[in-house]
């Protein structure tokens, strides 16, 4: 149930961000926040990671409702054998997940945000953010597994 809620707090607080990015910015505009280094900007993306598959919406919509199932399967049946650290990771995958899938059936598009200006090209958003965090848990999560197995 812990984790049921961390999923609902991850995808409201990816929600909100992107409900005042839309009610606050238009499309295009931009905001700096730290200078030249960190903007606000607001795209529309049409295509999922880096902006691939751009118009694809129909395709990109289906495979990841089916990938949100098929995790949410996954660490539910597998909810008593899973780490903590791996709970944590599929929480933080599916809240990510799920804010993106809002976007795309509700809006027709994802709603990015985020612009490091001096490190990145790209343009994200905080649902994109809950993924890389999730993905990394469970890394690191292979990564003590392993280390712990060499030492028995």
């Amino acid at each position: 149930m812990l984790y049921v809620a961390m999923i609902i707090i991850l995808v409201f607080l990816d929600q909100l961000s992107k409900y005042k990015v839309d009610n606050w910015l238009v499309e295009g505009e931009t905001y700096p926040l730290i200078g030249e280094f960190f903007h606000l900007t607001y795209v529309k993306n049409r295509g999922i990671a880096f902006g691939m598959f751009q118009g694809k919406l129909d395709i990109i919509s289906i495979l990841t409702i089916a990938v949100i199932i098929g995790v949410a399967i996954y660490f539910y049946k597998n909810r008593k054998i899973l780490s903590s650290l791996e709970k944590l990771g599929y929480s933080f995958i599916l809240g990510g997940a799920v804010g993106n899938i809002i976007d795309r059936v509700y809006r027709g598009f994802v709603i990015d945000m985020i612009d490091f200006r001096g490190i990145w090209i790209f343009v994200f958003n905080l649902a994109d953010v809950w993924i890389n965090i999730g993905v990394i848990l469970i890394i690191l999560d292979s990564l003590l597994d392993s280390k712990r197995k060499k030492k028995n």
